[in-house]
């Protein structure tokens, strides 16, 4: 059985500490706390931000040229889901409706949310999503929103991968706080890669 819907919104988009051609897009959930950062290239975080913040460009960009030409063809962007976390990458579709027919296209996340904030489409994704690759604060310190089962098995474990797990959610912590979210969604992945 598919996992229900969850609403998302868009918090903001943070540059990269480490590249300027990358950003984090900031995906909070609607009715909780989990946060799902999400890293972008900086042309897909400039469509993004330009279309949150109502700049009108001189000339159309890629997802405004989308924009008119669906509208031309009687075309409606409905939403936009978030559907998977693979081995690091999302993947999202984009639900259109034309002519009563309605088709689900597979894009990049970037992409579908540059064109989901030009339709005012829902932007949705799953629990294992969120799971996955959300980060929540929980006593003071943001950790993976995924609940280890093993917990007895964890203490267990060699204290030196404890004290890295330990010092490696901190570091996310800390990287959270500065707003430097990639080098956040890198230590997530890291953290996630030793628990499992």
């Amino acid at each position: 059985m598919e996992d229900s819907r969850i609403p998302l919104e868009i918090l903001g988009l943070s540059s990269s500490h480490s590249s300027t051609h990358s950003y984090a897009l900031i995906l909070g959930e609607k009715n909780g706390k989990r946060k799902l950062p999400i890293i972008i290239g900086a042309f897909e975080a400039q469509a993004i931000a330009i279309e949150v913040e109502g700049i009108k460009p001189n000339r159309p960009m890629t997802h405004d040229l989308f924009r008119s030409f669906a509208i031309e063809f009687n075309i409606k962007v409905t939403e936009v889901v978030i559907t998977d976390l693979k081995e690091g990458i999302f993947y999202a579709h984009i639900i259109c409706q034309g002519n009563d027919i309605v088709r689900k296209i597979d894009a990049r996340p970037s992409d579908a949310i540059a064109i989901a904030v030009r339709f005012n489409a829902p932007i949705y994704t799953n629990e294992s999503v969120l799971q996955e690759g959300g980060v929540v604060l929980k006593d003071n310190l943001y950790s993976s929103t995924e609940e280890n089962s093993d917990t007895r098995e964890n203490q267990q474990k060699d204290l030196s991968v404890a004290e890295k797990l330990q010092k490696l959610k901190q570091e996310m912590n800390e990287a959270l706080q500065n707003e430097d979210y990639e080098l956040a969604a890198r230590l997530r992945d890291e953290i996630k890669r030793l628990e499992s």
